[in-house]
């Protein structure tokens, strides 16, 4: 018997990582895709202003052509933002910005596990918005073990390319779950009730995420703002859906 199989009951599931999503995808019926820092978190903020977001798996040469197909500005590294280039993966730097209509926005984690998502329904969460995807989710009438919902933590990278689980994605997934099962119930695989579990134990976010492994590496790296951006709690009620190959905001009531 498979994993899928013994999770059939289940209509809430959490995952880690492309493998994760790649495994759930083809038994639910949504995938909410969390990369706390800072892919999810640099969409909500650019959905909060109008702009469509198109993920792409990598920022090389067929992103600049992906763009230019798409009529869309491209993000840079964080490094490489500047005045010619002020659109980057840097929540921080997006909400300084000016305003684009169509931005890709590149990234090895959350990025390319909703672009490479097919057939289902692809919601981005974070800290920001976890709230209001939990109430678009039960809206929807998501969650069940008719309607299976998989959760997946986007997880960062060691330097061998190997899966490095990230604990602001687990606190960021478990706060969806939370949302969701509070408004709706129905049953937890034990991935996502203890998903769920360590959000709810958790008194200081912000801290907790600064003082994270990815947490430390931003804000050695000067971009404590980032981490600041990730941490505004339900600071943000659009759901980003992906249509047409695009996350644009939807709004909770």
């Amino acid at each position: 018997m498979s994993a899928t199989e013994l999770d059939v009951t289940h209509g809430v599931r959490f995952e880690w990582g492309p493998a994760g999503a790649e495994h759930l995808a083809a038994d639910v019926d949504c995938l909410v895709v969390v990369d706390v820092l800072s892919f999810t978190t640099s969409v909500t903020v650019a959905v909060d202003a109008g702009t469509a977001v198109f993920p792409y798996h990598w920022r090389d040469e067929t992103a600049v052509a992906f763009a230019a197909e798409h009529s869309a500005e491209l993000a840079v590294g964080r490094r490489a933002a500047g005045p010619g280039a002020p659109w980057s993966l840097s929540p921080a730097a997006l909400r300084a910005a000016p305003f684009t209509p169509r931005l890709v926005l590149p990234s090895p984690n959350g990025s390319a596990i909703a672009a490479s998502a097919k057939g289902r329904r692809v919601v981005a969460a974070a800290l920001r918005n976890a709230t209001a995807v939990g109430e678009w989710l039960a809206r929807e009438g998501l969650g069940t073990a008719e309607t299976p919902v998989a959760v997946i933590a986007a997880g960062e990278r060691w330097p061998d390319g190997s899966l490095r689980p990230a604990l602001e994605d687990l606190l960021g997934a478990g706060a969806v779950i939370a949302a969701l099962h509070d408004l709706a119930g129905g049953t937890l695989s034990p991935e996502a009730a203890v998903a769920a579990g360590a959000f709810r134990q958790v008194d200081d976010l912000e801290a907790v995420v600064a003082g994270s492994f990815s947490g430390r590496e931003l804000i050695d790296a000067g971009f404590a703002e980032d981490v600041e951006i990730a941490t505004e709690v339900d600071g943000s009620t659009a759901v980003p859906l992906l249509t047409d190959g695009a996350f644009t905001a939807v709004r909770t009531p």
